[in-house]
């Protein structure tokens, strides 16, 4: 059984607008293991993009702990968050966020370059299965090709943790599927633990557990007997 890499403890999260609290989180207890593939479900507003937010160091919790590794989160200074996000944690979105006057290969680039210990541009498009679209711009590129890109620039400084919202929302199914087809190759290949948020239920059938938000709260935690191929999905 592969370690715990991500725990989070009572997390809450509470934002105010003039006289108003609003509590996106409250008191979430999670794990992941290495290596562990997990699908976040649940309606808009339930917490899941709030939590991504806060376990990738983009956002601080108003309560609870946070956990990488041995590394305790909640009490890190911006400066360690910002190496946090650089050296261990790798993001995917729903819209890809690439620089449309650079190629494949020099959007990718843009982390390499950074990074400690990062894979070579090629090594990583090659990976989302993209070898022969190096030098192309986005422009030339379709919707899942370019969301492809957005994964081999993410997983190019070897993350242990790989985080995606919605990354196939703006797809359509075909789409989709090579994307997800990309994400489990990467989960797989370079062994990031990967949480994966979502509104398309069967997608849960790639991963290891299903983690189901409401509220602000976890509400299920669901292992699957089997990860099913991407393929093998009916959208």
């Amino acid at each position: 059984m592969a370690e715990t890499i991500l725990r989070t403890e009572a997390l809450g999260k509470i934002y105010t607008t003039g006289a108003v609290e609003v509590a996106a989180l409250r008191g979430v207890d999670f794990g992941a293991r290495e290596g562990e593939f997990v699908v976040l479900l649940g309606p808009s507003g339930s917490g899941k993009s709030t939590f991504l937010n806060i376990v990738g160091g983009l956002d601080r919790a108003t309560s609870g702990r946070v956990f990488f590794a041995d590394h305790d989160l909640t009490q890190a200074s911006d400066r360690a968050l910002t190496l946090y996000r650089r050296d261990h944690v790798g993001f995917v979105f729903q819209f890809y966020n690439l620089v449309p006057s650079l190629t494949a290969r020099e959007n990718v680039a843009l982390v390499t370059e950074i990074a400690r210990d990062p894979m070579k541009p090629e090594e990583a498009l090659a990976v989302v299965g993209l070898a022969d679209r190096l030098d192309h711009f986005p422009a030339q590129l379709s919707g899942g090709e370019q969301q492809r890109v957005a994964i081999a620039r993410a997983i190019a400084k070897r993350p242990g943790l790989l985080l995606c919202d919605e990354p196939t929302g703006a797809l359509d199914s075909t789409t989709g599927v090579r994307v997800l087809e990309a994400l489990t190759r990467v989960n797989l290949d370079i062994g990031a633990t990967t949480l994966v948020i979502t509104h398309n239920v069967a997608i849960a059938d790639v991963a290891d557990r299903v983690v189901h938000f409401a509220d602000g709260r976890i509400v299920a935690d669901t292992p699957n007997p089997r990860r099913r191929a991407p393929s093998e999905i009916a959208w």
